[in-house]
């Protein structure tokens, strides 16, 4: 049973509240932390930690990532409707349903199988429909739909991989954050078909991205 209450969408408001408290100020994207039921991307018997400001675990040992995180991370995207992006680690679906609510054609790789069965048929019963989802390695990308105006990677990258650098629009922005045991949130804007800018934007922790070992 998909429940969303009266109660739910006041605590959305309160985590909106939260995550603008912190310095998200992006209307757009607070707007999607506001409507989106975050509670139902959780298993139901946590569902009274679904409007904190915190990660939580999910299933294949993945987590949500905290609702700051994801607003963050999607404010230095600067998604225009209408936009493609790559979004590497689906998990529980709901950065990807933010980035469908901003009007984006999302197309997103998952990692973890178990999940990316789940997630898959749970977001089209919410009415979000990412234009691709698909099951594999997100250190390569997804060539076939390249290039990209926007790439977020939703995992710890060691490195940042070559592939998704390559699928970036002249113009596009990566967020990508990099590092191993803690990791730097870092923008790649292209400039050129061979310049790209970095920038970084302080310490945040992801589980790590998985790269396929087959």
């Amino acid at each position: 049973m998909l429940r969303d209450t009266f109660k739910h969408k006041g605590k959305r408001l309160q985590l909106a509240a939260i995550v603008e408290g912190k310095g998200v100020k992006d209307k757009k994207v607070l707007e999607a932390i506001k409507t989106i039921p975050r509670h139902l991307f959780m298993d139901s018997s946590f569902e009274d930690h679904a409007y904190q400001d915190k990660a939580f675990p999910i299933a294949a040992d993945q987590t949500i990532s905290q609702p700051y995180t994801v607003a963050y991370q999607t404010e230095l995207l600067e998604i225009k409707k209408g936009d493609s992006v790559l979004e590497i680690g689906t998990g529980s679906g709901y950065q990807t349903a933010v980035l469908c609510e901003l009007g984006a054609k999302v197309y997103s790789i998952e990692r973890q199988q178990e999940l990316f069965k789940k997630t898959k048929i749970f977001l089209s019963k919410l009415g979000y429909r990412p234009k691709f989802l698909s099951f594999g390695d997100g250190y390569k990308g997804l060539p076939q739909y390249a290039p990209f105006d926007k790439i977020i990677v939703t995992a710890g990258a060691p490195f940042v991989p070559k592939a998704l650098l390559a699928q970036l629009k002249v113009g596009g922005r990566l967020v990508i954050p990099v590092g191993e045991n803690v990791q730097v949130m870092t923008l790649y804007v292209r400039t050129s078909e061979k310049g790209f800018d970095k920038k970084e934007f302080g310490d945040f922790r992801f589980v790590p991205l998985l790269e396929d070992k087959n």
